[in-house]
């Protein structure tokens, strides 16, 4: 009697990864990558496109390391992956690292622009506020090849030390800059930059970048204080574009302003009010008021005062000169000991300056050092004393310090906590809708914490220049796939009336859901296929809850894009 053939049951994990090659396709990214990387030779098995594409489509939802594509592209069905059959088994590190180098040498710019262009008018993204910020991007490692060496005619990124915005100074570093648009903080544009780039010398390419990306002048450029340099300014300005940064402290008008406010009282107008994050705690409110005097270069200057930040200011103040007071206290006792190592008034000076530098309180702390001679007299010789003993006069030099907190000053400063300026050149803007175009600026924050954290561009684990730059090209795709699908969500959920969806557990609900939730909501979807003798017998395809049905729908997804993702034979 035969044996009974046995059953098979084949699992393909579906994810998110029907949001998300719907989102791709939207973008257009499969065609732009497919016109700008030149096609390989026959004797190459894995196309450069389908590469990035998977590669692309594992920095949105996964990120995995090079070497560990394959395995985790094993667990879906081919065509999410924009693969054939059998091209799952061609992955591996080095197939993808030649891809990357593929695309470095392409026209990266003119890919970017040309796949921006057609996310902003498929998605209607709104320009006319866009947001610049920079970063540093870590490396672990000598990276002696990453010298700035070109390429092919193009120069590559220097690994360098510089100033690292990761608190870690003793590893080289990328500059990344990354710019969003004020609708739904959607990337438009990044650049790589050498490690040790002033973060100063960046914003005239950036704009121009931006000026040929967007085809108008007339858009609001906001960035930080780096910004605000009279060669930067005065570029955009002279070119009809409009700009809002802050004015640094090292600029005169920021002293002036600061020295005036001691005479004279700001009319100040309340422009924001939000309640306190803990119950109980006072609102949050920022007010404007505008300066006396303008920049010397004519520009105008917002006043703005933020009652967190006055307390923030007052209370780190405070912890400084408290720092100041206990480092000078413990230098106090060690003049006073019987061994001191401090011999000199300039020791003493340099000493007691630098627990004020360390404590970051030079300003509000004054101290004195006096000298005073002590004379003691020793037996020149051994021995019991007596009336010919002789003795030898010894004279030491001790320093004793004083200190005081200087209050003219404390008070000068305590008049304006929690104020700083912004500085524009656009005379239309209300003072309240300049402190809102500033405030903005956190969200782009956020995208570089994503870019970071979420899809893993730093640490770098690369060590050649070219690949790093065509893998913080396709970071840059994912993180513009990833933000898209957010803002279509919110928008939809807007339009639609509904203010929250209870996507975390117990119920929990979120007002502004991420990306990343949303693919968690999605990663447990998976097909299932039961064969016979290599015939199918059954297809159990994915039940999908009302939220995830509800998801869909504001994302405007059918259903049956998860029912029929994959072949059902």
């Amino acid at each position: 009697m035969s044996q009974t053939e046995p059953f098979e049951l084949h699992s393909q994990a579906l994810g998110a990864l029907p949001i998300v090659d719907r989102f791709l396709a939207r973008m257009g990214v499969e065609d732009a990558l497919g016109r700008y990387l030149a096609r390989s030779d026959r004797r190459v098995c894995l196309e450069p496109v389908a590469a990035i594409g998977l590669l692309v489509r594992n920095l949105c939802v996964a990120r995995e390391p090079l070497y560990g594509l394959q395995e985790w592209a094993q667990r879906f069905d081919v065509r999410l992956l924009g693969l054939r059959a059998g091209e799952v088994q061609l992955l591996n590190d080095d197939r993808v690292g030649r891809a990357l180098d593929q695309l470095f040498d392409a026209d990266r710019a003119s890919l970017l622009c040309e796949l921006v262009v057609g996310v902003i008018s498929e998605f209607d993204v709104d320009c006319t506020q866009l947001h610049n910020d920079s970063t540093s991007i870590c490396l672990h490692g000598a990276y002696e090849g990453a010298d700035g060496r070109e390429r092919g005619g193009k120069p590559t990124p220097k690994a360098a030390l510089g100033h690292s915005k990761d608190h870690r100074p003793d590893l080289k570093q990328l500059m990344l800059t990354l710019t969003v648009s004020a609708d739904g903080a959607v990337p438009l544009a990044h650049r790589v930059l050498d490690g040790n780039a002033s973060d100063d010398q960046t914003h005239i390419a950036t704009w121009d970048g931006l000026v040929r990306l967007t085809g108008r002048t007339d858009f609001l450029y906001v960035a930080d204080s780096k910004l605000a340099t009279r060669e930067q300014m005065a570029h955009i300005h002279g070119r009809g574009g409009r700009f809002v940064s802050v004015l640094p402290r090292s600029r005169g008008e920021d002293s002036q302003i600061r020295d005036w406010a001691q005479r004279n009282t700001f009319e100040w107008t309340e422009a924001v009010r939000r309640p306190g994050k803990r119950k109980g705690s006072p609102d949050d409110v920022w007010s404007t008021a505008p300066a006396p005097i303008p920049t010397s270069e004519g520009y105008r200057i917002v006043w703005v005062r933020s009652s967190q930040k006055h307390e923030r200011d007052a209370d780190s103040r405070q912890a400084r000169i408290e720092r100041a007071l206990h480092a000078l206290e413990a230098l106090q006792g060690k003049l006073a000991g019987p061994r001191v190592r401090l011999r000199t008034h300039l020791a003493v000076e340099q000493a007691a300056q630098a627990a004020l530098a360390g404590a970051g309180a030079e300003r509000w702390i004054d101290y004195q050092v006096t000298e005073s001679v002590e004379d003691s007299y020793r037996q020149e010789k051994r021995g019991r004393p007596g009336k010919d003993t002789r003795y030898r006069k010894q004279t030491k030099t001790r320093h004793e310090l004083s200190f005081s907190v200087h209050a003219a000053n404390l008070d000068h400063d305590a008049r304006t906590d929690g104020c700083f300026p912004l500085v524009t050149n656009d005379r239309e803007l209300s003072d309240a809708a300049v402190l809102g175009a500033y405030r903005y600026q956190p969200n782009l924050e956020k995208r570089h914490h994503e870019l970071k954290s979420v899809l893993g561009a730093a640490p770098v684990t690369l060590k050649s220049a070219a690949r790093i730059e065509g893998l913080a090209c396709c970071e840059f795709i994912a993180l513009l796939c990833r933000c898209l699908i957010e803002r279509e969500l919110r928008a939809a959920m807007s339009r639609d009336d509904i203010a929250e969806l209870a996507l975390y557990h117990e119920g929990r609900v979120s007002k502004a859901p991420t990306a990343a939730r949303i693919f968690d909501l999605f990663a447990e979807a998976t097909r299932h296929r039961l064969l016979r003798e290599g015939q199918l017998v059954q297809v159990f395809e994915t039940q999908l809850s009302s939220l995830q049905r509800q998801i869909l729908r504001l994302l405007g997804l059918p259903e049956d894009a998860y029912l029929s993702a994959a072949p059902r034979s």
